[in-house]
């Protein structure tokens, strides 16, 4: 991907109310169709092989991609075993980079799971965790980088084989669950806020992206 600006959120834990385990954050500007972002850890589910994990957005007229780099003692992240590309159920069970895409003024969204094994998913949702169903598409480019210390998996999103991908202005909600070697499972977002991970809360909606053109 080509370089872009960083719009990380100003995120503080809030230390001295741990029982909210809220993350304070503002929207980030909608005038921006590329950015990078950093995910944090939520603060019940500790890391300790994960260091960083940044995502880079860029909205084009013909895609959405997405660049996730994982950065640490990489040797340490349980990382399923690479197969053909084809779709698949539960990958969120083990390590995986996720997108939760909603157009302005709904509740409807889009769920989506890349898995470094080259695996993929992507479910549809009318509300909050409402009426679940597999999206029509076609299978997303991924690409799998690893190196000492990093694993990036790049994401290509043809919007034209997306119909339920929202166009204009769009509210993402990115995310990451990391397994290590010793099978326990963190969990990573721009924002967490509730007291437990979970991804599809609707605060959890924390970038917008403005449409390419």
């Amino acid at each position: 991907m080509p370089e872009s600006r960083s719009c990380e959120p100003q995120a503080a834990y809030a230390t001295e109310h741990v029982a909210t385990m809220h993350v304070a954050m503002s929207l980030i500007s909608s005038h921006l169709s590329d950015c990078t972002v950093a995910l944090v850890c939520h603060p019940a589910t500790p890391c300790m092989a994960v260091r960083t994990i940044r995502v880079e957005v860029r909205r084009t007229d013909a895609a959405l991609e997405l660049c996730y780099r994982v950065e640490g003692d990489v040797g340490r992240v349980l990382l399923p075993a690479e197969t053909t590309v084809q779709r698949a159920d539960g990958l969120w069970k083990h390590t995986c980079l996720e997108g939760f895409v909603r157009g302005m003024n709904t509740s409807e969204y889009l769920e989506l799971n890349f898995s470094p094994s080259g695996e993929w998913a992507a479910y549809r949702f009318s509300g909050y965790r409402a009426d679940m169903a597999d999206a029509h598409t076609t299978a997303p480019r991924i690409s799998v980088q690893r190196e000492a210390g990093a694993l990036q998996v790049d994401v290509v999103i043809d919007v034209d084989a997306v119909p339920d991908l929202p166009r204009g202005e769009i509210q993402l909600a990115l995310s990451a669950v990391i397994e290590e070697t010793d099978q326990r499972l963190s969990y990573w977002a721009l924002v967490h806020p509730a007291e437990k991970p979970d991804f599809h809360h609707a605060d959890a909606f924390a970038l917008r992206v403005g449409g390419a053109g």
